[in-house]
């Protein structure tokens, strides 16, 4: 059922001023909406610079047919995905290092004693090692000289071009040069898709897991991606002590994301990834907070 809504406003704008509109009537989507919303929309409808405080009053919700489609700009409008998994205390990432211990450093009730009554503040304290959750390798993890989350330049980690490509573990674990062929990847995040995600968090997801040859790697380097990810244990087969693919993208300066989810919401290309860890010196691998930035599709 068409819902729409009534109401009045007062914008006061930073540089002095202030506009006022009676009995305003706006098409809604579901049942209400947030006094908060409508102030964002008389913003941006009416494209209002510099505003200040805005006042919603009188506001009232009817049944009514709307007077208008949704403007093109919804139907283009860009989705988040996000592509990393959750840390929570005592998660078990990879298999020999420590879980997590996430806990409180200050309680809110041991807070009351600093602030006045109703006041109150949690300070949260984590003790983990840097390869924890979904996480980014930068070359000085693997090299001395490498690198690290500091120096690298935050181009690297945000907003890059991507391609999606789909070697579903069910096909076999190994994934070599000769599948990463004829596809458009020069300059851009290869995010692999194997589906190994869905062994997340169990003890399926730690043996027998997707990985990357060393020429596969090789090639990548060749065609000069910016970034590799993959929704598996690791990118390196962890059957020997050897990691080829860890040295030659990390060498070649192209970081590497492990531990990727979701990637089958993803479309084959034509969308933009980040994935940025906080900028420590002396730390070559950390976890993001990885996602996909995608244009939603135009409905027929």
């Amino acid at each position: 059922m068409d819902k729409r809504v009534k109401f009045d406003f007062e914008v006061y704008f930073t540089n002095g001023g202030s506009l006022k509109g009676e009995d305003f009537r706006l098409d809604i989507t579901g049942d209400d909406i947030s006094d908060a919303e409508l102030a964002d929309y008389i913003v941006k409808d009416l494209r209002l610079l510099m505003a200040g405080k805005v006042n919603i009053l009188n506001k009232e919700i009817f049944v009514e047919a709307h007077k208008r489609k949704a403007p093109p700009i919804e139907s283009e409008a860009e989705l988040l995905i996000d592509l990393s998994h959750t840390i929570e205390n005592g998660l078990v990432t990879y298999k020999g290092l420590p879980a997590p211990i996430i806990c409180d450093y200050l309680s809110r009730a041991d807070s009351r004693q600093f602030y006045d009554e109703g006041t109150e503040f949690q300070i949260g304290k984590i003790e983990m090692v840097s390869n924890t959750g979904t996480y980014i390798d930068c070359p000085f993890h693997r090299y001395a000289d490498g690198k690290d989350t500091a120096d690298m330049d935050l181009k690297a980690f945000v907003d890059l071009d991507a391609v999606v490509i789909r070697m579903p573990y069910a096909n076999g674990l190994e994934i070599t040069d000769e599948q990463l062929r004829n596809r458009e990847i020069r300059n851009r995040a290869v995010l692999i898709h194997t589906g190994w995600d869905k062994n997340w968090n169990t003890e399926a997801y730690y043996e027998n897991h997707p990985y990357l040859t060393e020429a596969a790697a090789k090639y990548l380097v060749e065609c000069g991606v910016k970034l590799v990810g993959i929704d598996s244990h690791n990118i390196d087969s962890t059957k020997g002590r050897s990691r080829p693919v860890h040295s030659t993208l990390l060498g070649a300066e192209i970081l590497i994301v492990e531990h990727l989810c979701n990637l089958g919401l993803l479309p084959d290309e034509n969308f933009h990834f980040t994935a940025a860890p906080p900028k420590f010196k002396g730390v070559g691998t950390f976890p993001v907070r990885a996602f996909a930035r995608v244009k939603r599709q135009a409905e027929a």
